[in-house]
């Protein structure tokens, strides 16, 4: 990830609804969330979610699902630890292992 991609993460998620939805979608792990059930399960509306998650697909932190004629949302797991690796790149100076503990705080198998 480089530094443009990691601004539109941190803005996408720097957003009250938005970071709740991806909170909500990563509870809810790889099945996802039909659209209509994020905007009830955040309390917002309809339209106003499909913004918001428009926001974060293009940043690279949820990803739609088609199943069927619904369409699903998903954490994308791999962009939030894209985000986290550019954070962390230059972690502790020198010293990756003092970071080991944050490291293995946020790696999960899904």
């Amino acid at each position: 990830m480089d530094k443009k991609a990691s601004l539109a993460a941190l803005a996408a998620l720097g957003q009250e609804t938005r970071l709740d939805i991806f909170r909500l979608l990563v509870r809810a792990g790889t099945e996802g969330i039909p659209a209509g059930e994020i905007a009830t399960g955040v309390g917002a509306v309809q339209n106003t979610t499909s913004s918001h998650l428009k926001i974060l697909t293009h940043a690279g932190l949820i990803r739609p699902k088609r199943d069927g004629r619904i369409v699903r949302y998903v954490a994308d797991m791999t962009g939030f630890r894209d985000l986290l690796a550019y954070l962390m790149e230059d972690c502790c100076n020198g010293s990756p292992e003092l970071c080991r503990p944050v490291i293995d705080a946020v790696t999960c198998d899904c």
